[in-house]
């Protein structure tokens, strides 16, 4: 089973990456390949392996971002949100 959060290292890490998806969406895993095979580094939170007051703060988290609640979503910067699985703005984001 896959882990509920985490980080992956990149030799990109300028940037502070957050990943909210779903361990068992297909966007999400597009979307995490991506931010790997681009080498950026990145924390990950898949919020359907999370239980209690720890999923609901990542709800609350993703909503601040992003009001459907969607996934995936990709948070860069504190600053710069991408929602869904779009490569381009995506990489835009990340200045790639």
């Amino acid at each position: 089973m896959a882990e509920a959060r985490g980080s992956v290292p990149g030799s990109l890490d300028a940037r502070q990456v957050v990943f909210y998806g779903l361990s068992t969406c297909v966007w999400c895993k597009r979307t995490r390949a991506l931010l790997e095979d681009s080498d950026v580094a990145f924390d990950f939170i898949y919020v359907d392996l999370l239980q209690g007051d720890e999923r609901r703060e990542a709800i609350e988290r993703v909503r601040e971002w992003n009001r459907a609640g969607s996934f995936p979503t990709v948070v860069v910067d504190g600053q710069h949100c991408v929602v869904g699985y779009k490569p381009e703005e995506i990489k835009e984001a990340l200045g790639l």
